[in-house]
């Protein structure tokens, strides 16, 4: 899928039994040109890094990737509104975006955050969601999911590199707002750790929201970005730093 350059020899393509229409793939923080925290492939132009840098970053990623357009890079703001990934509204304010069109690119940003790649069986439809707790909890994965218009059994998803079990402490008012909503399914995503806290398994959580949409063709998780600074961005672990980029498009050579 990529053009064979060594900066982007560990960027991960799903495994998962797709149409050779849809083409998914999710960065790392190797392969750019940003400096220090944002070190090196930084996607993210709203964390402090030079916009030059963040600029120069998004044209590697489009070059190594022979994307058939920019990517629709949404301004993510932990809520639950699903984008349609037009060239006509860019930088809008949403936190998924669905293409029924080859050559719409949709992109979510993530440093311990969940990203999520949907595609229907037939490679008609994609979408990109991000899925922090935020939007895990008021409904961002049926949002988009109901943007679909398929049946869930068509539907096939992707989890990518998110914070995992071990480290992604919550408080006692996260794992309540989950338990309001999914009850015992939700409470075995959570363990108890010192302090009041608990330990939140976000991969969990979000299966349990796409089994409560019908979908259980699932594929990924496990990759979890606090624990691998060589490889991944994570903003529980170094506060400032850059974010990652989950991407997935129809190709328009195989429409």
């Amino acid at each position: 899928m990529v053009d064979g350059s060594p900066l982007a020899t560990d960027w991960i393509e799903p495994n998962w039994p797709v149409s050779p229409r849809v083409r998914a793939l999710c960065t790392t923080r190797s392969g750019g040109v940003s400096e220090g925290p944002f070190a090196s492939l930084n996607l993210a132009d709203h964390v402090g890094d030079d916009p030059s840098h963040v600029a120069h970053n998004r044209a590697l990623v489009r070059k190594h990737l022979r994307l058939p357009g920019d990517p629709y890079w949404l301004r993510q703001v932990h809520g639950c509104a699903v984008a349609d990934a037009t060239a006509d509204h860019r930088d809008c304010r949403a936190d998924a975006a669905v293409a029924l069109r080859p050559g719409e690119v949709c992109v979510v940003m993530t440093a311990d955050c969940l990203p999520l790649l949907l595609c229907d069986r037939a490679g008609t439809r994609v979408a990109a969601v991000h899925a922090g707790w935020r939007g895990l909890a008021d409904g961002v994965i049926e949002a988009a999911v109901s943007r679909f218009a398929v049946p869930s059994l068509e539907v096939l998803c992707w989890l990518g590199p998110a914070i995992g079990p071990q480290a992604f402490e919550v408080g006692a008012e996260v794992r309540a707002r989950f338990l309001e909503r999914g009850g015992e399914t939700a409470e075995a995503a959570f363990r108890p750790a010192p302090g009041g806290k608990w330990l939140a398994n976000i991969y969990s959580l979000a299966v349990e929201r796409l089994h409560r949409c019908g979908i259980d063709r699932i594929w990924g998780g496990g990759l979890c970005t606090y624990s691998d600074p060589g490889r991944f961005f994570s903003y529980r672990r170094d506060g400032v730093t850059g974010r990652m980029a989950s991407l997935i498009w129809i190709d328009p050579e195989m429409a």
